[in-house]
């Protein structure tokens, strides 16, 4: 786990140096020096840190690399975050949110939803429980304590919660995790 978090620590320096210049110096002038961390496109430069990540570590197995299933991810997430509506109503201590199955973007939240909500108990300690019917999800997110919080942050600043994120990209890129 220290290898991992210094590798995360050192993901702009690593992505810097994959990029040595010579194919984009021609439109690209004083890209040596720069020291840029952002890869133009947010999914484009999780893709990229991913990849330099893989590079800089000795014990890679390429055999199982998979960086099309991160890009599905990606995607999931893309349209999770930008296209799916979701209705949310208070409940005693927290917060419940309904996604319909016809709303854009709700195949990502099918895939998505389940999986994150132990993540969120087990990074918080609030309770998450997650019901998925035909028709739709409902997520119930409670606190004794962060009620304010948990309503604050609705659906999408309860799906961005918690450090999990780049170890289980990692996971996925390495093949070792569902997308």
């Amino acid at each position: 786990m220290k290898r991992l978090a210094l590798v995360l620590a050192l993901l702009p320096v690593a992505a810097s140096a994959q990029m040595d210049g010579h194919a984009h110096a021609g439109h690209m002038p004083g890209l040596h020096e720069v020291a840029a961390t952002e890869g133009g496109q947010a999914a484009f430069a999780a893709l990229a840190e991913i990849v330099a990540v893989l590079a800089a570590d000795p014990e890679t197995d390429w055999d199982k690399v998979d960086i099309g299933a991160l890009r599905r991810h990606l995607q999931d997430m893309n349209q999770l975050a930008l296209a799916l509506e979701v209705d949310e109503a208070p409940v005693p201590g927290g917060l419940k949110m309904t996604v319909h199955r016809d709303s854009p973007g709700a195949e990502a939240a099918w895939r998505m939803v389940p999986a994150h909500a132990p993540v969120l108990t087990a990074e918080t300690g609030w309770h998450s429980s997650v019901e998925v019917h035909e028709t739709k999800i409902e997520w119930t997110v409670t606190s004794d304590m962060a009620t304010a919080r948990v309503r604050g942050l609705g659906f999408f600043g309860l799906m961005a919660t918690g450090n999990h994120h780049p170890a289980h990209h990692l996971a996925i890129a390495r093949g070792r995790a569902p997308h």
